[in-house]
């Protein structure tokens, strides 16, 4: 432990997430996989391991670069442009926007983790009480489990999505992610002590933001979609280029996917 005279550092990792929360439609009605409905639900986090304000730069002047070339003057462009300001979101850019956020993205040293939940009704009335904040802290909890317990601080910078990333339904996702890594150590425990969230320390802290404050949510952003094109289109050319940038991505399956007509579960990419 770092006595009182050592700074603690702080660590900073950036979260989005890929596609929807919901579940039913008008008279509580099943719309999963429905058009426009998203058969799962993922949340992505990024580590960047260069200088961040580098690379929020980088990001920023290809965003520029976006908007002041006449080519990419599209509806999309324009309304951001008009409004917040241009942004990197890979569901609304052009493909050729794509194409250049990809490479700059590769260009990149950073490191990505994604949890992908199977979107099920009888599991989301059962364990998630029928509400969509309960079923994004659920799945953010398996984030974090193993985050915990550092000596540095840890800081979540959160892209924003209403009820969901309230202050309230994110510590929530905390307490869980202590719970869950509590069971694991007590599993583990050689004296078979029983462990509580009350004896993990975790020195975390969430920033809520929109990618129009922070740039370098775009990339969790761009991460996150890659692979839910895999998820819901069986597309796999982006997500293998993420492969090939990052050899051991990690995905955590909450449940078993059905990929290209079998049943199959993604751990660890070594």
């Amino acid at each position: 432990m770092k006595t009182s005279k050592e700074k603690i550092k702080t660590n900073h990792r950036f979260l989005d997430e890929a596609g929807d929360t919901a579940f039913y439609g008008k008279g509580k009605k099943a719309i999963i996989g429905n058009e426009g409905v998203s058969n799962c639900f993922m949340i992505g986090m990024v580590k960047f391991k260069e200088p961040l304000q580098s690379v929020r730069e980088k990001i920023m002047e290809l965003q520029n670069s976006v908007v002041s070339d006449s080519y990419f003057h599209v509806k999309s462009v324009l309304k951001k442009k008009s409004g917040a300001g241009f942004y990197f979101h890979a569901t609304d850019d052009l493909p050729e926007v794509r194409k250049l956020f990809f490479d700059l993205i590769k260009s990149i040293d950073c490191s990505f983790e994604v949890v992908v939940g199977r979107k099920s009704v009888d599991r989301y009335e059962t364990k998630h009480k029928g509400k969509e904040e309960y079923f994004y802290a659920d799945l953010l909890s398996h984030l974090l489990k193993n985050k915990l317990e550092k000596e540095d601080k840890l800081i979540l910078n959160i892209a924003e999505r209403g009820r969901s990333t309230k202050h309230h339904n994110l510590q929530l996702a905390l307490e869980k992610a202590k719970e869950r890594l509590a069971e694991s150590k007590t599993r583990k425990a050689p004296d078979g002590k029983s462990l509580t969230r009350h004896d993990i320390n975790a020195n975390a802290a969430f920033n809520v933001l929109y990618p129009t404050q922070e740039p370098l949510l775009c990339v969790a952003d761009y991460f996150c979609w890659a692979v839910q094109r895999v998820f819901e289109k069986g597309e796999t050319r982006f997500m293998i280029t993420c492969f090939l940038k990052f050899p051991s991505l990690l995905i955590c399956m909450m449940q078993k996917i059905m990929l290209n007509g079998k049943i199959i579960t993604l751990l660890k990419i070594l």
